[in-house]
Formats: C-alpha cells, structure tokens, sequence
C-alpha cells in the first residue's frame, strides 16, 4: 500500500510490544500513522522511536476506563487494532484449569471489547474511523488439546460483529483479521517447549504447517501486519463486521 494512507492519522495498537502487535504497528507507522502502543510494562520497552508507549493490563477490569481515559487525551483516534491476547498452553477438555480459564478469557474477550468501548467515541470522532480486532483461524475452526485458545477467539469474532452493528451507525467500521500459524518467537518457543515434551522438532513442525497451506508456506508477521493496515484505511472503507482469514490458504 501506499507510503502514505494513514498520513496524519492516530492509531492505537494494543499488544504491540512484541509479535505481531509490534509488525502491526510498524505497518501503520510505515503508511504514516502516529502509533499509541498499549502493551504490559516490560513489553514497552525498546519501542521503535516515534511511538508513544501506554502501559495497561488489557485483562484488568478497569481495563476499559484506562482506555477511555486515553482517548479523552488524545481526543481523536482513527484506527484501533485490538491485538493484545495471550495462547494458554495446549489442554484437552477434561485438563481445563479454571483459574487459566478466567485469565485467558480475560485478555482475550473482555480485552478487546474493553479495547472497542472505551475508544468508541475517539474512533467516531474521527469521522472514519476503523477498528481491527486480531482473531484467529481457531475463531472459524478448532483444533484438537486447544478448548481455551478455541473458545476466546470465537468470542472475539462475535465481539467484532456485534461492535460492527452497535457502531456503524456512528461510522465506525470494525472488522477482524484471522491469521494462521505466523512463526513469531512466541509460536517457536511454544513448539520448542512441545519437543522438549516428546513432540516433533521444531523444524519438523513447522514444515508440516506450511505443507497444510495451498501455498505450501507459513504467512509472515508482515503479511498479517499488510492486512490489518488495509482495513485499518480508507481502501477497505466499504467493509464491516467481516473476518478476514490470513493464512495462506489453509483448507
């Protein structure tokens, strides 16, 4: 996309410490944007110069308040993508943690939609303003030993249509992407973790999620940043309430 879409806009990024948040942002900030980075403490450190750094516990339950509160300061925000979420380790439904449960659900649901409420009125200020909240394939399908995981992210795409409907009508779009298998450090640490337990070599698991795809590789955090950054902008301007998979064609 043009170097230059979001020239003059505001974009909050929640997670975007570290991972696909921080490819986000650096998509947005490379169209332009002025990037606000809303992250834990210690995954605000070293952030890239330019962009301003607000610490906030998404899963809190002041969470929206907190986010509320920045809009108020920044007055107008043009794009928000609701990123930050957590991947609880793999477990099967009879191994289900409940105090795992509540934390993940936590971050994950009640994150984005504290995310959505309380920049509401900063996004329909803007006059365009565009929402992306950062679902998952496992938001459409599920896979084995991931309840959890499975679970909040096919709430977070009934958050995203629900927010679509509640805030159309101000003009705001809210719209989701949802990624397939990206190798961030985070995927490879938890593979790594999985060898280390009797599972397949990382190299070896890897190679099998690309061979699932049509094209025969895994996307990269650019990529899944390049999609986020076209329903963030005006090219997307006619779509709401949509989940849009990323993912390399995965059948």
């Amino acid at each position: 996309m043009a170097a230059t879409v979001m020239e003059g806009r505001t974009a909050v990024v929640t997670g975007a410490g570290r991972g696909l948040g921080r490819a986000i942002g650096r998509a947005l900030a490379g169209a332009g944007a002025r990037v606000v980075a809303v992250d834990l403490a210690a995954a605000l450190e070293g952030l890239p110069a330019g962009w301003e750094g607000v610490e906030a516990d998404l899963g809190a339950p002041d969470a929206r308040e907190r986010l509320a509160g920045l809009a108020a300061r920044l007055g107008r925000v043009d794009a928000v993508v609701a990123n930050a979420g957590v991947v609880p380790p793999w477990r099967g439904v009879e191994e289900l943690d409940a105090a795992e449960w509540a934390r993940v659900m936590a971050v994950n649901v009640w994150g984005v939609a504290a995310t959505l409420g309380g920049l509401a009125g900063a996004l329909a200020a803007s006059g365009r303003g565009a929402a992306v909240v950062t679902a998952s394939i496992n938001g459409y399908r599920a896979h084995p030993r991931q309840v959890l995981y499975t679970a909040s992210k096919h709430a977070v795409v009934g958050v995203m249509r629900a927010a679509a409907l509640d805030l159309g009508g101000r003009g705001v779009r809210v719209n989701a992407i949802a990624p397939g298998p990206v190798a961030t450090e985070a995927l490879v640490g938890r593979i790594r973790a999985r060898h280390a337990g009797g599972g397949p070599a990382p190299e070896a698991a890897l190679a099998a999620m690309a061979g699932e795809t049509a094209l025969g590789r895994m996307v990269t955090e650019e990529q899944v940043a390049q999609a986020a950054l076209w329903l963030a902008s005006d090219a997307s301007d006619g779509i709401t309430g949509v989940l849009l998979p990323v993912e390399a064609g995965l059948g």
